[in-house]
């Protein structure tokens, strides 16, 4: 099966391609779309990978659905396009940001900046339908990015695991936490956050991290 995404991703992914079960989700998602309101738009389904190649990866953020209003998902966990009104879950990500590390808070909140210095922004599941949260779960999704994770984790060293959340966590459990760091906290969600989100710091941990191994951080 053929599947537009980047190159480098393309390669490590092609046996996941041709598994029953993405050929299956693949025949599910072409028909949502055919018929309903889904998000992202088609071609933003695989953006997290399309704006971070598998060589460039040096953080992974782990979200689990894509926004489902109008306008809002393009491909990256947390993201929103351009012009859209931030949510509540990345307004608290900016606030940590700015107390963190005195970043003032950006107008927009597309990511796409992040995933473009190597922050792999992954959503569990890479499709929503419209004003239905997790309308998507259980097709196969899941699998799909399960198999993202443990190939970085394989394949790479020194990468930072950002998880907030149990879902993050339980989806992450695998990690190798010898070859790479895990942070986790509660999610930025307005319903966590204060439990533990805030003044977690980990903008400010990923950066040393890679700092100390050599690495150029992240312009957050």
């Amino acid at each position: 099966m053929s599947v537009k995404i980047e190159e480098s991703w393309k390669k490590r992914l092609q046996d996941e391609f041709e598994k029953d079960y993405f050929q299956k989700l693949i025949e599910f998602v072409k028909e949502e779309y055919a018929s309903k309101q889904i998000y992202p738009p088609g071609s933003l389904i695989f953006s997290a990978f399309d704006h971070c190649p598998f060589d460039e990866v040096k953080v992974v953020i782990v979200g689990q659905d894509p926004y489902h209003g109008k306008g809002q998902a393009n491909g990256l966990c947390f993201s929103v396009a351009d012009g859209v009104r931030h949510p509540p879950s990345l307004q608290n990500i900016f606030k940590e940001i700015n107390t963190d590390l005195n970043i003032p808070i950006p107008q927009s909140g597309n990511l796409e900046r992040w995933a473009d210095q190597g922050v792999l922004l992954l959503n569990a599941t890479l499709t929503v339908e419209a004003s239905k949260a997790g309308s998507h779960q259980n097709k196969g999704w899941e699998d799909f990015t399960d198999r993202v994770l443990q190939i970085v984790s394989e394949e790479k060293e020194n990468i930072v695991f950002i998880l907030w959340g149990a879902y993050a966590q339980k989806k992450g459990a695998f990690i190798d936490s010898s070859r790479h760091l895990i942070l986790k906290s509660p999610h930025p969600s307005p319903f966590s956050a204060h439990s533990g989100f805030f003044g977690s710091k980990p903008f400010s941990k990923t950066n040393q991290y890679l700092t100390s191994k050599g690495l150029i951080p992240i312009n957050w």
